[in-house]
């Protein structure tokens, strides 16, 4: 048996979260949706997500996306995005980067001006507007996963730290959003490591004591995120800018503030009536870059008004690289992995439909 395999990668950031783009070396997935072949790499081959975010090839503040073939004829590629709690549906950081690198790679070839095309991730069809000025890729523009509030302002003992005031969003995956000021931050990047601690205990308090349901998805696991909300500053009309920082895992806040807590915090904004059809909110991070999210319409899912957004950024390309996966390596576990490596290399271009350009 082969014991030496290669994987190529774009690495990509957007708002300083890095997110490897698995361009080719993995074999066709089995499944008749992204979202299929989502889980049986999660259940079957959950090898390729811990290889690229564990030592000695990643580590845990990485995301990883694994471009597939999509299953709707409307998109140009699929992806599954791959985090180190597991496997979000959606992501808007990640969302931003594989369009980038679909242009950058030549997947969608790249034109001046306003491009528009579609992603299939694990949770549907993604409308992607690329804005590309002499032939660099200088923002995007993705659809928010629709987002609503399932708990507002309930208060909760948390060890440690006392009554903590929280409320939950979902925008892709559950969020607690919480006051920072009121917890003693200013939300600077020397905060970073006692944000992670506080974050953890919170997260930690109220999985203890409930969970949440979506209202088509179910049970989607336990409380993962946390998202600490600066003030609020009124930039111009319409328009908000607000410093923000979000904890995915222990130990672990991201470098951008996400785009799926930025589509909470808009979900919280329209929940308290301080939002109108394109009112924009700027999340800023520790490390000074911003996600603009923005209130589309509203609709109703039952007992819940869901918010309709989207999330503008721009993702910057750090390199492209051959991963060489040596299966003799001690510190390489191909067990998980080893059926689904090929010698497959870039996916050919897309041929866009007429409408998406």
């Amino acid at each position: 048996m082969n014991t030496q395999h290669t994987i190529q990668l774009m690495d990509t950031h957007a708002g300083g979260d890095v997110s490897r783009i698995v361009t080719g070396g993995i074999d066709h997935l089995p499944g008749n949706s992204v979202r299929e072949q989502m889980e049986y790499l999660r259940d079957d081959a959950d090898g390729l997500r811990r290889l690229l975010l564990e030592e000695p090839y990643g580590i845990p503040e990485m995301s990883v996306d694994l471009l597939v073939p999509p299953n709707d004829p409307e998109a140009v590629a699929g992806y599954i995005i791959m985090e180190v709690m597991g496997y979000p549906i959606y992501s808007g950081s990640n969302t931003l980067c594989t369009a980038t690198a679909v242009l950058e790679s030549g997947i969608v070839p790249k034109q001046e001006g306003i491009q528009r095309f579609k992603l299939e991730a694990p949770a549907g069809l993604v409308q992607v507007e690329a804005k590309v000025h002499d032939g660099v890729v200088e923002s995007v523009t993705c659809g928010g996963l629709p987002s609503y509030i399932d708990t507002y302002r309930e208060t909760i003992d948390v060890p440690g730290i006392g009554p903590v005031t929280y409320s939950v969003a979902y925008s892709g995956g559950f969020y607690a959003l919480v006051d920072a000021a009121e917890l003693g931050f200013k939300l600077t990047l020397e905060e970073e490591s006692a944000l992670a601690l506080c974050a953890h205990k919170i997260v930690e308090a109220i999985k203890a004591e409930r969970g949440f349901s979506h209202y088509t998805l179910g049970d989607v696991g336990p409380l993962p995120f946390l998202h600490f909300m600066g003030p609020e500053e009124q930039v111009a009309e319409g328009y908000v800018r607000s410093r923000s920082t979000t904890y995915v895992h222990p130990g672990v806040i991201c470098r951008s503030t996400t785009g799926t807590g930025t589509s909470a915090r808009l979900a919280l904004m329209h929940y308290e009536g301080r939002l109108r059809q394109g009112d924009k909110l700027e999340t800023v991070s520790l490390r000074d870059t911003g996600f603009i999210g923005t209130f589309i319409d509203t609709h109703q899912e039952g007992a819940y008004q869901v918010v309709e957004n989207t999330i503008t950024g721009r993702s910057y390309v750090l390199a492209h690289s051959d991963i060489v996966i040596n299966c003799d390596d001690p510190l390489v576990n191909c067990g998980e992995l080893h059926h689904i490596l090929s010698d497959r290399h870039h996916p050919p271009r897309a041929e866009l439909p007429p409408e998406t350009t």
